[in-house]
């Protein structure tokens, strides 16, 4: 893609500060490296550094493109038809990108060389015949032809078929249920509202609205080519035994059909007021929900139908955020092509920047990072959100992912921002130091009881949420994860808090949690070299030796799994097939974070290393980026799959800079 950002979403390259050279500093060479491959490495980290300060913003952030699949593209443009507010530039904008990601075959992926996906090719037809493609013409037949073989609209997800509704196309009552008064189920209780992690409550709350009024607009025209028999849309399926999880729900689903049309009216419309007030509640200063598109787009569908007009505020700000999830650019013909990002990734992209930087030798008080540190301190969130449900009384102090989400702070990103911060020489030391203190203690209360973190609650835990009919789109949990963790221990050993007893409950966990192959699971990245290359720079920097045994079994699982190029790469397959993990094409990002692993276990001077630093070097491009169609970032493992545009900068670049220079507290805690 070549977007008016030149691919980063950030502003135009920009000369370097004037007066302050983007030069690194000076680093003694290591006894016993080979010449020619720091040599190398040092030409292919001056042009990354020199491509990523030309990418940074002038207000102090990074942002690149946040890519994922055609479902964002397609929902937008049946969200504009919902609501009568289409215009014909954008939908031709975002049918020529719909088009430019469809298989040969007909299909549509949900990440780059994956497999055909039934619901996002019956998404991006639809919104292609939206936007005026013929039914019979060769590209949407050979998608009709394939969708019908699938099972047609009927074995679609619950999310696309609600969609379907809206319009006719489909059935309310052939969906399962989920009632706004689930409003009321006390916190306690199986199934209440804050079971569910973060990004899934946010969806729900609006769908319980959409679900219980369920409105019909009118279809510009018919989709019985996608149903396998158009007299009989959804056939009947037998229910699966009442003992099984899957059975007590379709059971429980047919109650709450019962429900919906026997409803108690007060405590109905008194649900449906309480949804649409704590909908509003969260509305953020951009008028987003959460950060994230699909809540956003709920949300204004939901209370629209409440009797919210286009222009009362929070929908005519809600309808404005979504427009800024846009990114345009020229196709090869100079035809304007919208792509929809589901979120938006500056403080993630900002604090990775600046670790990167930093440790490729840029000097810790140039005015970029300087700009970047102050950038993020303005960030810092310090009002409580939902995560104060489970934790009463903790002082507010982490971070987002996104320009505007006080709800919603994470504890990946807190983790992340603290690093970079205490990397950067910053001319208001104490400023930086109550930040990172106040982070400190709120990440430190964020702890789950089994030792470790999940991204945005704790104790987010109950597998409930995910056995309900209703949830079929993703993980609606947020359990605790390895990366996060690690990126948590890793900061807390960089504050000399390695043997405080949080701390080391979380490296137990984390040891505990090794695969039997060595590697750990990445649950925020693909998929198992993500998770080791988290996880073996924490277990190190929190005083684990390079000897222990469970780093001996991570670096041989590396090596193990390092490709004939001499990089590294793993499918997104590997989430549910085993042949997968560790394998897949090289990729820059997934090389890198090997790299940083076997980095901080001493493998400096190894063959591993040598030949990854060496792909790195030699995949790069003379501007100093790195190509990558793939997608290495995860939203929902397998269902949900990321392309961070920035990834294939930043991470090659800490890597580089790790291996010419050294980890960057490595000598504090030996002086220590």
């Amino acid at each position: 893609m070549t977007a008016t950002t030149d691919g980063t979403g950030a502003a135009e390259p920009r000369a370097a500060e004037a007066g302050h050279s983007t030069t690194v500093l000076p680093r003694t060479e290591a006894a016993g490296e080979p010449p020619k491959a720091r040599e190398a490495a040092e030409r292919a980290a001056a042009r990354a550094v020199d491509h990523l300060l030309a990418h940074q913003d002038e207000r102090g952030w990074w942002k690149g493109d946040l890519e994922t699949n055609v479902t964002m593209d397609a929902e937008d443009l049946l969200l504009r038809q919902f609501l009568g507010v289409g215009d014909e530039k954008t939908t031709e904008a975002a049918a020529r990108f719909i088009r430019s990601r469809q298989r040969p075959d007909g299909t549509w992926a949900t990440f780059h060389g994956g497999p055909a996906e039934l619901s996002a090719t019956i998404e991006a037809y639809v919104a292609l015949r939206l936007a005026g493609d013929a039914p019979d013409a060769a590209h949407m037949a050979a998608a009709s032809a394939w969708i019908r073989e699938q099972g047609g609209i009927a074995a679609a997800r619950v999310f696309t078929r609600i969609w379907l509704a809206l319009f006719g196309w489909w059935k309310w009552e052939d969906l399962p249920e989920l009632p706004p008064e689930i409003m009321y189920l006390p916190k306690r209780a199986p199934l209440n509202l804050y079971d569910f992690g973060q990004w899934a409550r946010q969806t729900i709350v609006p769908l319980t609205i959409v679900s219980a009024l369920r409105p019909v607009r009118p279809a510009p025209f018919a989709l019985d080519e996608l149903h396998t028999d158009p007299r009989r849309p959804n056939p009947p399926r037998p229910l699966a035994p009442a003992t099984t999880w899957d059975g007590l729900f379709q059971r429980l689903d047919k109650a709450l059909h019962l429900y919906h049309r026997f409803p108690v009216g007060p405590l109905r419309r008194a649900a449906l007021n309480s949804a649409a007030r704590w909908i509003v509640e969260r509305q953020e200063n951009d008028g987003c929900w959460g950060g994230i598109q699909p809540p956003a787009v709920y949300s204004v569908i939901a209370l629209h139908l409440l009797g919210y007009d286009l222009d009362h505020p929070v929908l005519r700000e809600g309808l404005a955020s979504l427009d800024r999830f846009a990114i345009w650019y020229e196709d090869a013909e100079g035809r304007p092509v919208r792509m929809i990002e589901a979120c938006q990734s500056p403080v993630w992209d900002t604090c990775l920047a600046a670790v990167a930087l930093v440790d490729a030798g840029l000097r810790p008080d140039h005015p970029a990072l300087v700009k970047a540190a102050d950038w993020m301190l303005d960030e810092q969130v310090v009002r409580s959100g939902d995560w104060a449900v489970q934790r009463p009384g903790l002082t507010p102090g982490g971070w987002s992912f996104e320009f505007h989400n006080d709800n919603y702070p994470d504890i990946d990103d807190t983790a992340e921002v603290v690093l970079a911060l205490k990397r950067v020489d910053h001319p208001q030391p104490r400023r930086v130091e109550a930040a990172v203190e106040r982070a400190a203690r709120w990440t430190l209360g964020m702890q789950s009881k089994n030792g470790a973190w999940g991204a945005f609650d704790a104790d987010n835990t109950s597998k409930l949420p995910n056995k309900l009919p209703f949830c079929d789109f993703g993980e609606v949990i947020d359990p605790p994860s390895a990366d996060v963790t690690a990126h948590v221990v890793e900061m807390l050993a960089v504050l000399g808090m390695e043997h405080h007893p949080r701390t080391r409950r979380g490296i137990e966990w984390l040891l505990a949690e090794q695969e039997k192959c060595g590697a750990w699971f990445g649950r925020w990245g693909v998929n198992y070299v993500y998770g080791t290359g988290s996880v073996l720079p924490a277990l190190v920097a929190a005083g684990l030796p390079a000897s222990h045994p469970a780093v001996r079994r991570a670096v041989a699982w590396l090596e193990g799994v390092q490709n004939a190029d001499g990089g590294w790469g793993e499918d997104l397959r590997s989430y549910r097939d085993p042949e997968w993990i560790g394998r897949g094409a090289s990729t820059a990002s997934q090389t890198a974070w090997a790299l940083l692993a076997l980095l901080a276990a001493g493998e400096r001077e190894g063959a591993a290393v040598e030949q990854g630093v060496a792909f790195l070097a030699r995949t790069q491009a003379e501007d100093g980026s790195w190509d990558e169609p793939h997608f290495t970032g995860t939203g929902f493992p397998w269902d949900f799959s990321i392309n961070y545009h920035l990834y294939r900068q930043v991470f090659p670049l800490t890597a580089l800079g790790r291996y010419l220079h050294g980890e960057p507290f490595a000598a504090e805690r030996r002086a220590g």
